[in-house]
């Protein structure tokens, strides 16, 4: 069973009540990557390529994505891949796994987000993988993912090298 939005805005700091859905959280975008060299995958070890991190553009002054500032930056992203981080710390409770989609908006601006599971006891900044088909403006602060939780029974807690990210 998915919980309310409710229950999820309670394992994700800081939240907004325009970000709490019924039964969910949106997530806000914080930053933007390209990946610059290959990553590894191999049977016992990872390793994430080298990224480097998109600078937004700003108009005005200083940048206050927190309190809804009209100034906040603006990134101008041709087609292509982008990771994206969210702005919010995330802490799935024990029986439950985390899913993150994205919002209908991205979708319907050529944009897709790829996510992957998010186990029990998993806390940090997560990441996802940005899909970008036809050129888009993202603002920093922008709702780009909705957060969902579900019962779920597991053996442990995710204790893996993500644990903790961008913390």
């Amino acid at each position: 069973m998915y919980r309310s939005g409710s229950f999820v805005a309670s394992h994700v700091e800081p939240t907004r009540p325009e970000q709490v859905q019924p039964n969910g959280v949106d997530l806000t975008l914080e930053a933007v990557f390209e990946q610059r060299e290959p990553g590894r995958i191999g049977l016992d070890d990872k390793e994430v390529g080298a990224r480097q991190e998109r600078d937004p553009e700003t108009v005005g002054g200083a940048v206050d994505v927190e309190n809804g500032d009209s100034d906040a930056g603006t990134y101008y992203l041709e087609e292509g891949s982008y990771v994206v981080r969210y702005g919010e710390t995330i802490s799935i409770p024990e029986e439950h796994v985390g899913f993150v989609y994205p919002r209908s908006s991205l979708m319907r601006n050529s944009c897709m987000l790829n996510t992957a599971v998010w186990d029990a006891g998993y806390e940090g900044r997560g990441e996802g993988l940005l899909q970008v088909h036809h050129d888009v403006e993202l603002v920093e602060g922008a709702r780009i993912a909705q957060l969902v939780l579900a019962d779920a029974e597991h053996d442990g807690e995710y204790d893996g090298t993500y644990q903790g990210e961008n913390l």
